[in-house]
């Protein structure tokens, strides 16, 4: 029988560790959750037995998270280091991953980060120490590209490999351009996804970088999944036939996501017996829901005032925005990114609803 992995939390507020804890015992995998509230204590349990993977938080009293992992990291190179923290700064990210961490996540607010950021940790747990990129050990670039854009960050991934070297530059979870000693924008997005091997960087962001990649995050990968399955088993598709896509669900709505902003497409069918449909979106239940009981209080609303035939639906949200478009008894519910405007939601849903009607 395999030995459960063991899984230290390090954070100096009791309440988080309780809160991380219940999350981190419903991993699949079921692993065995220790604390620690200072990183003496932490180095101390290190010390006394085996553990698989440490998470710690970036900023506590007397000794940080960036001192733990310089003396952690020296002891103990096997071990798998996620930083975890509250305060986003992009010098703090970047030492991290100079130093050889796993992960740094944005402390998770959400049940969708709670989910995704669980999800991550079991990910980290099952894989081998071997391959992968060097800072983010088994995880390929696609992974590595999500959890950019997922976490709405700004940086610039260096990418190193046999002597190429390759940027990819992310502003507010959006891939804005790419680059290689040879190809740029787009040709050179899919030419560094295909490298499966290397050394990687995480880098402060560049605000001031010309915008030249206009198609969303989702449909760059969604286009480069396309092009290894066109090409697989060709002689030509050597270097993109070992892609890495299984984290794309197959889905008629794909090809909505390929409008900028988007991050995720579900349709959903009155009758809830039917189940819906989604690309981009792991938990569709509560969201599904969520939307018939809006469209359907709208158009009560709506028939009391006679204002006519509900069109569509924008939600402005702090961590994301909302839009939702009818066709006969089915609604279109469209996740778009915090950036877009009011205006721009408007527009953006509209020629979603016209390409799905057609």
């Amino acid at each position: 029988m395999p030995t459960a992995h063991k899984i230290l939390l390090l954070d100096d507020e009791q309440d988080l560790l309780d809160l991380y804890r219940d999350v981190l015992t419903q991993l699949p995998s079921r692993p065995e959750i220790h604390t620690a509230n200072s990183g003496a204590r932490a180095i101390a349990l290190l010390e006394s037995e085996p553990f698989t993977m440490l998470i710690s938080d970036l900023r506590m009293p007397k000794m940080d998270g960036l001192q733990v992992l310089s003396i952690v990291r020296r002891k103990f190179p096997q071990l798998r280091i996620v930083i975890m923290t509250g305060v986003v700064d992009e010098q703090y990210r970047s030492r991290a991953y100079a130093m050889g961490i796993d992960l740094f996540w944005e402390k998770p607010r959400t049940s969708e980060e709670i989910t995704l950021f669980r999800d991550c940790i079991e990910s980290l747990l099952g894989q081998q120490e071997d391959g992968g990129f060097r800072g983010v050990q088994s995880k390929s670039l696609v992974d590595i590209i999500q959890l950019e854009c997922l976490s709405h960050n700004s940086s610039v991934l260096k990418i190193t490999k046999a002597g190429e070297q390759g940027n990819i530059w992310v502003t507010e979870g959006k891939v804005i351009d790419a680059a290689t000693l040879t190809l740029g924008g787009e040709e050179a997005f899919k030419e560094i996804l295909s490298w499966k091997t290397g050394s990687f960087e995480i880098l402060p962001g560049e605000p001031d970088h010309p915008c030249v990649i206009t198609t969303s995050y989702q449909g760059l990968l969604l286009d480069f999944a396309q092009t290894c399955d066109e090409n697989k088993g060709s002689e030509a598709s050597a270097q993109t036939a070992a892609c890495d896509t299984k984290f794309l669900t197959r889905s008629p709505l794909a090809a909505l996501s390929k409008v900028d902003g988007v991050e995720f497409v579900m349709t959903v069918p009155a009758d809830e017996k039917s189940e819906p449909l989604s690309w981009g979106l792991e938990n569709m239940g509560p969201v599904a829901t969520w939307t018939r009981q809006t469209q359907k209080r709208l158009r009560e609303l709506g028939e009391r005032l006679q204002a006519g035939d509900l069109k569509q639906v924008e939600a402005i949200g702090l961590e994301r925005h909302i839009g939702i478009a009818s066709r006969g008894d089915t609604e279109l519910c469209v996740g778009f990114k915090r950036t877009l405007s009011a205006d721009e939601l408007y527009e953006t849903l509209k020629n979603i609803s016209i390409k799905w009607a057609s």
